[in-house]
């Protein structure tokens, strides 16, 4: 419980310092942002992404009137649910009606009190770095009532607008190398991306979910983390740690999925059995996070570049899947089961990969009866043209920047 003063004081203070917060990178998914009425604006995304920066974004072009509170704040710690009354009367005396709530998502009955300031008529705003607990307290108190929108690390668009470098080769590798968490990129100092892994293993996964054996946690991302783009199963990690049950292992995963750290790639079937029980391959939610935390990546940089690519098309679509019959494709972009897009990824093409590279894509360009895919390589130009179909060989640089 905690007293109205001390609410009022976290109020203000909080408003003080977001006045001399630095804006920061005007971040694309502004632009995406409706305007407020009555729904509840949900914005998730990893620790450290920018949500606070983007809130502020949103506040000081849009809604300069609107109350922040940041329930991280330390001094939240003692807020529960009787604590809402008291919020009550600072809300009420700020005469705004426009929240903006950062991880509100910690206290208890958080999404009555949401649901109960919409019905209010209170125009909302809410961030969240937990996708899975974000999702499911929304859909059942604020069932059609919530537009959700994700935000991730600096896009290579908006990494080269922030570091004021051209779309080219040599901005591209700097990218595959620091990725795109605001704060690193800033100061460069490594141990920021240490401590954002092990806080959201420990903060975001351990705790929340009471896990008890976070050393196995632990060793189960950096394995994952090391081994981006290739295929993994619940029953092989299970054998490789040593964990009780395919379950627990399948528990963990879900819980590195919806903390946004890792994300799992499905094979592409029309059979929803099929695309559980086949292996899926794993992706960052960051190459600098990579590079920082794992050290078996010093020479590969073609899985790292394919991570890159996959997080481009995370953002654009959310139906993702390789293909893999005789030969595999990358990433098959689909939607209501048509093919929308194919994707394969080559660091560089040449003698010894053209044959498995194109013959992949080409595999899936048939299967899907589509007439033209894409290879995105580091700096390559090229068509390429086999059994009727047509193969566009382009520079990441010039594919990520669209």
């Amino acid at each position: 419980m905690m007293l109205q003063s001390d609410i009022n004081q976290i109020i203000e203070t909080q408003k003080a310092n977001l006045a001399k917060k630095d804006p920061g990178l005007k971040r694309d998914a502004l632009a995406t942002f409706p305007d407020l009425s009555a729904f509840a604006l949900i914005v998730s995304g990893i620790r450290r992404c920018g949500k606070s920066t983007l809130l502020f974004q949103l506040l000081k072009e849009r809604y300069p009137d609107a109350l922040y509170l940041n329930f991280e704040d330390p001094r939240f710690y003692e807020f529960g649910p009787t604590d809402f009354a008291r919020l009550d009367e600072s809300i009420r005396a700020s005469r705004s009606d426009v929240l903006f709530f950062d991880e509100i998502q910690i206290i208890p009955e958080w999404e009555r009190y949401a649901r109960q300031k919409l019905d209010e008529n209170y125009k909302l705003v809410i961030t969240g770095s937990n996708a899975s607990l974000l999702s499911r307290e929304l859909s059942t108190r604020l069932t059609g009532r919530h537009i959700t929108k994700e935000l991730f690390p600096f896009s290579y668009h908006e990494f080269c607008s922030f570091k004021k470098l051209s779309f080219d080769k040599s901005s591209l590798l700097s990218y595959l190398e620091l990725g795109g968490f605001p704060e690193y990129l800033k100061q460069g100092i490594p141990e920021i991306l240490n401590q954002l892994f092990e806080d959201i293993l420990i903060r975001d996964i351990a705790v929340r979910y009471s896990i008890r054996d976070v050393k196995t946690l632990q060793r189960l991302a950096l394995y994952l983390l090391s081994n981006v783009s290739k295929p993994i199963t619940g029953n092989r990690l299970k054998t490789l740690f040593e964990i009780g049950s395919t379950s627990t292992v399948m528990e963990y995963l879900s819980h590195l999925e919806y903390s946004y750290l890792l994300q799992f790639v499905p094979k592409f079937s029309y059979s929803l059995r099929k695309q559980i029980v086949n292996p899926r391959k794993v992706y960052a939610i960051d190459t600098g996070l990579i590079n920082v935390n794992s050290g078996s990546f010093s020479e590969d940089n073609g899985r790292k570049f394919e991570n890159l690519v996959y997080l481009y098309l995370r953002q654009k679509y959310r139906e993702i899947y390789y293909f893999a019959e005789k030969n595999e494709c990358d990433f098959i972009i689909v939607n209501n089961g048509k093919l929308v897009e194919a994707v394969q990824v080559c660091f560089e093409l040449n003698a010894d990969n053209m044959t498995r590279e194109l013959d992949g894509i080409i595999e899936a360009l048939i299967f899907f009866n589509a007439s033209e895919g894409f290879i995105i390589t580091l700096d390559q130009t090229d068509r390429l043209e086999k059994d009727g179909k047509v193969v566009y060989v382009v520079p990441a640089y010039k594919y990520l920047s669209k």
